[in-house]
């Protein structure tokens, strides 16, 4: 990891000295650095412990085009903050920061063109186009709140599981290109990613069945999953009051805590966790079928740790 911080750090520069100093305020506010952890892991679990030039290339581009929809996410989200320090757009504006996160694109793009890793390219060429489908579904469905488990799990999936995929299918891909462990290895991440997912929506709830409600996805109307379930299973005027109270009554912090706590009394966290496990069961399924190893042991702990964090 540190020899990868340099090798990132340098696929960030630049001769223009304000974009130099954007970038290394990025890279001095860097979040739990899972994505590049998850490439390196992989890679070493299908290799022997192998890595090769193009498995740092392959976790720079993940951490470059990644920072760059962050940073994006930001200005549309109009938001301040990121893990707890200013956001780019707070500090420098909306217009910088969009420049910047283009600039993080195409250095992403750039290094894996210029070394010829077209098929580590298209893997995450793929995930960018899925994440953008999947927040704009989610953007279309929070209009109508007819969202069903399907199209939960299809938004989830896209906007959240993809990314982790594309984390471990490259490193797959970077030491043992074609093989049959860059599929295996996707579907793996994808699995950590709807598990990842759903925990981070159990946060709005407290902490899983204790400690302080929060409600913010309720004021934002998103449609998680244990609202989902409790809807789906409510009757008629009880559904009525959940949809027109998440529609228009989602600054009332009263009627937020009524309907996290409607959630709570019929099941929702319960249904919610036990979805969650069972993606987490399915990917520890598929390391299950690799040799033992430091590394296989190190991705089980990530993938409980996926499940067990506490922020």
């Amino acid at each position: 990891m540190d020899l990868f911080e340099q090798k990132f750090q340098l696929s960030m520069s630049s001769k223009v000295a304000l974009l130099n100093r954007i970038t290394h305020y990025i890279v001095n506010r860097k979040g739990k650095q899972m994505r590049p952890m998850f490439v390196f892991l992989v890679a070493k679990m299908v290799s022997n412990g192998e890595v090769s030039e193009r498995t740092y290339r392959g976790a720079s581009v993940i951490e470059l085009i990644h920072t760059a929809t962050l940073v994006h996410d930001d200005v549309v989200d109009d938001s301040n903050r990121r893990r707890g320090f200013f956001s780019v757009n707070a500090l420098w504006k909306n217009k910088i920061a969009v420049l910047i996160g283009d600039f993080l694109l195409s250095k992403g793009l750039l290094l894996s063109i210029d070394n010829n890793d077209f098929d580590l390219l298209k893997i995450i060429s793929i995930a960018v186009r899925e994440m953008s489908e999947g927040e704009l579904l989610q953007i279309e469905k929070a209009r109508k709140l007819d969202i069903t488990e399907d199209v939960y799990y299809e938004i989830i999936r896209q906007k959240t599981a993809t990314l982790i995929a594309a984390c471990c299918s490259l490193g797959a891909a970077s030491v043992k290109p074609g093989s049959q462990h860059v599929e295996s290895m996707r579907k793996f991440g994808e699995l950590i990613g709807m598990a990842f997912q759903i925990k981070d929506d159990l946060f709005d709830y407290g902490d899983t069945q204790i400690g302080k409600p929060t409600g913010i996805d309720i004021k934002e109307q998103k449609m998680t999953l244990p609202l989902i379930y409790a809807l789906n299973n409510a009757d008629k005027k009880d559904k009525n009051w959940l949809i027109n109270s998440v529609k228009n009554h989602n600054k009332d912090k009263k009627r937020v805590k009524e309907v996290i706590a409607f959630v709570k009394n019929n099941g929702g966290l319960e249904y919610a966790i036990a979805k969650m496990k069972a993606f987490q069961e399915e990917a520890l399924e598929i390391l299950k079928t690799y040799p033992d190893s430091e590394y296989k042991e190190s991705l089980e702990l990530m993938v409980n740790y996926v499940i067990d964090r506490k922020k």
